[in-house]
């Protein structure tokens, strides 16, 4: 079966800004990353501030353009950014951003926001583009008198619902979620989360979803990869990763997940900050934080190998067994 999205050895680098003294470093935000997404499933991105999860999924939507590997669609690759087939295709892959109110035009309704896709890609009539808008409205839990205020006169959650709104206009097979509950109370999250998940489940659409909040993503996902400093250190089932996790940078982040009846005492608490992306360390880039690192550790990149069925992860020290790492 061919993967509705699939992502083979991704390369994104940014110019670091000069110092005071010497040339600017080049970043390596994504660093030879390969995925992929089939339809009616959701993959969840994690990892700290900074690992380049953001960049990742733009680059998936080819919004940024890939300085190295390739993206394939439903088996094709990604047309080139602003060319007719790149836009043509954006009705077929969608995204939702984590700052609903920057991502909506303050100045338009947010029916006349929802129905703007369907202009774009010139879909049906007008009578069909108002009803298609009437039913988005409705499957996203607004309300019709909802339909001519602007941007400003809603919650925060409403704001999420018009941007997931306008996101599902095109009837896409992706959407890529960026952080899209951060900035939302609990009681908010769990009812945008809900709904996305009852919209997958009713279009068979295919997701991303980035986010800090491991809770959310265990909840949500049905795989997880995990990415530290550009790099996806370790993927797998959801329910297999959270409950046995290989890679040490994986469990630091799960045991920083509040349990009731978990002692506090069993937390792995990872030392200093993530390195500078411009100076990443020989080796394993999380070696200078992790209490199992070795000399190999400090002199080889480790890469990801099969721990289990349906799991990997890049640690020297995973418990890999002979079978599984010949399959």
């Amino acid at each position: 079966m061919t993967a509705l999205l699939e992502a083979r050895d991704l390369v994104r680098v940014y110019q670091g800004r000069k110092g005071l003294f010497g040339a600017a470093a080049p970043v390596r935000a994504v660093d030879g990353i390969s995925l992929t997404v089939n339809a009616g499933e959701t993959l969840g991105i994690v990892g700290e501030s900074g690992s380049g999860k953001s960049t990742l999924g733009r680059m998936l939507l080819g919004v940024d353009p890939a300085q190295g590997g390739q993206v394939l669609f439903k088996g094709q690759p990604m047309p080139a950014a602003a060319t007719p087939e790149w836009r043509a295709l954006r009705a077929d892959m969608q995204m939702v951003y984590q700052d609903p109110l920057a991502a909506l035009d303050r100045r338009l309704t947010i029916a006349a926001q929802i129905r703007e896709p369907l202009e774009i890609h010139r879909t049906g009539t007008a009578a069909d583009r108002t009803a298609r808008v009437a039913q988005l409205m409705e499957s996203v839990g607004l309300r019709a008198d909802q339909a001519d205020r602007y941007p400003h006169e809603l919650s925060g959650g409403q704001r999420q619902r018009v941007v997931i709104a306008r996101a599902l206009a095109t009837s896409p097979d992706l959407l890529v979620c960026d952080e899209p509950v951060s900035a939302l109370d609990v009681s908010i999250q769990a009812q945008v989360v809900n709904l996305l998940r009852d919209l997958q489940a009713r279009e068979g659409l295919g997701m991303v979803f980035i986010s800090h909040d491991l809770k959310v993503v265990r909840n949500l996902c049905d795989r997880v990869a995990v990415m530290y400093l550009g790099r996806i250190v370790e993927e797998g089932p959801s329910e297999r990763l959270f409950a046995d996790p290989q890679h040490p940078y994986t469990r630091a982040l799960i045991s920083s997940v509040p349990e009731p009846g978990r002692a506090l005492d069993s937390r792995v608490i990872l030392q200093g900050e993530p390195p500078n992306p411009a100076r990443r360390p020989r080796g394993c880039a999380f070696h200078p934080r992790c209490s199992l690192a070795t000399d190999v550790c400090r002199d080889q990149v480790p890469q990801l190998a099969r721990v289990a069925p349906g799991q990997t992860a890049a640690c020297h020290h995973c418990p890999v067994t002979p079978d599984v790492r010949a399959a």
